[in-house]
């Protein structure tokens, strides 16, 4: 059986293109995304397990807002040099997979900033994302964002108006009510509470008057199919994991600087970020209360009251948040990359927060996906990523729907 062509949008560091590797049902052509350090770990990762030798030319690192330069090639001073998606893809293209980032449309980012992200052009990088659909005319798409686009009103104009609008346009039939398309991925054995947009779009040219009609089996019984009767917990991803405890002084190991001790290398990735004795501290306290019943602090109040007894800072949301043994995980996100206060690790004799594989773990990213580059930008790709098992069991409904002879 030939595998369903795709080529996959803001491709980030590849959480959907593993999921639909994984399924096996599925042959990546192409991947764009722009930052260097998402495209370097996607590249390695398409040679090393999926044995793409061609990667180097089939990720393309560049701004899919110049489209017409993407379609046919572009040599570029920042970018480097591509033959463009039209060499690579050719004419036979079946799915365009992908999500512009999320950060425009969340509500996280419209609190903290002042214009509430009105003005940010990510709001409209979906409009790229069509002009690359409506170029290949696939059979069918499938968009992904955060459950915050459902409000984002850039220009006064909801933007879930725009996109009805637009998708439409271009040719393709999506879910009448974007609100049915949230998708909780802690039902298909993420294990964490993460809530995402899951938009899927049909060819009117080709699926005429079925469309609407398939589009709702997708969404009311084959996706739901595919998920779990029991929830992961934090414990099914990480409990197995080498625990790492506050060292007598502070090592640097792979270039890195730590408080903790070191596990075994053949786990990859799993080194403590580096904190200080006064955060180790706070942290074990924080992991001790829960541990011991005493729930001192699992209350949002007394979780700022600290924070701000403890840094001299105020903040309008609380900080400090342990993770449960027995629960999914709260949500990974990209801003781990600035600090993991808010995934605090169980343990409190490990007094740390998460390492970067267990924030992989957490996503569902495989042990065998090393990451590499600045911890800082390991833990902002995880975070930015679709968890990859949810894509692969995506990726079977989809091929159920649409693809299965």
């Amino acid at each position: 059986m030939s595998k369903i062509k795709t080529v996959d949008l803001f491709a980030g560091c590849g959480g959907l293109t593993e999921g639909f590797a994984q399924s096996g049902l599925f042959e990546t052509l192409a991947c764009v995304e722009w930052e260097s350090a998402q495209c370097q770990n996607l590249t390695k990762r398409l040679k090393e397990k999926w044995s793409m030798t061609d990667a180097d030319q089939r990720v393309i690192r560049f701004d899919i807002q110049r489209t017409e330069e993407l379609l046919s090639g572009f040599s570029d001073e920042k970018y480097g040099i591509s033959a463009g998606l039209d060499a690579l893809v050719g004419s036979n293209l079946d799915l365009v997979i992908g999500g512009p980032p999320c950060q425009a449309y969340s509500i996280a980012g419209r609190i903290r900033d002042e214009h509430g992200m009105k003005n940010d052009y990510r709001n409209f990088l979906f409009e790229s994302y069509l002009r690359i659909v409506e170029h290949f005319k696939p059979k069918a798409l499938v968009f992904e964002n955060v459950p915050g686009l459902l409000s984002a009103k850039p220009g006064d104009t909801p933007i879930t108006e725009l996109i009805q609008k637009q998708f439409s346009e271009a040719g393709y039939a999506i879910i009448s009510d974007l609100k049915n398309a949230v998708v909780d991925v802690s039902d298909y054995g993420v294990p964490q509470k993460r809530k995402r947009v899951i938009i899927l779009g049909l060819r009117k040219e080709i699926y005429g008057d079925q469309s609407p009609i398939l589009i709702k089996k997708f969404y009311e019984e084959i996706l739901p199919s595919y998920k779990l009767e029991k929830k992961k917990t934090l414990r099914d991803a990480i409990g197995d994991l080498p625990g790492l405890y506050p060292a007598e002084k502070v090592v640097i190991y792979d270039g890195r600087k730590t408080a903790h001790t070191i596990a075994s290398t053949v786990v990859k990735n799993h080194i403590s970020r580096y904190h200080n004795q006064r955060d180790i501290q706070l942290f074990s306290m924080l992991a001790a209360d829960i541990e011991s019943g005493a729930n001192q602090y699992l209350a949002i109040e007394a979780r700022k009251a600290l924070y701000t007894q403890h840094t001299g800072k105020t903040s309008n949301i609380h900080k400090y948040n342990v993770l449960k043994w027995n629960e999914p995980s709260t949500t990974i996100p990209a801003h781990l990359c600035k600090d993991g206060l808010r995934h605090i690790h169980p343990d409190s004799r490990q007094a740390r927060t998460i390492t970067v594989r267990e924030a992989a773990r957490i996503q569902t990213f495989p042990d065998d996906y090393e990451f590499i580059g600045a911890m800082t930008d390991q833990y902002k790709m995880i975070g930015n990523a679709v968890p990859p098992e949810f894509a692969r069991r995506l990726a079977l409904a989809v091929h159920q729907l649409i693809f299965e002879d």
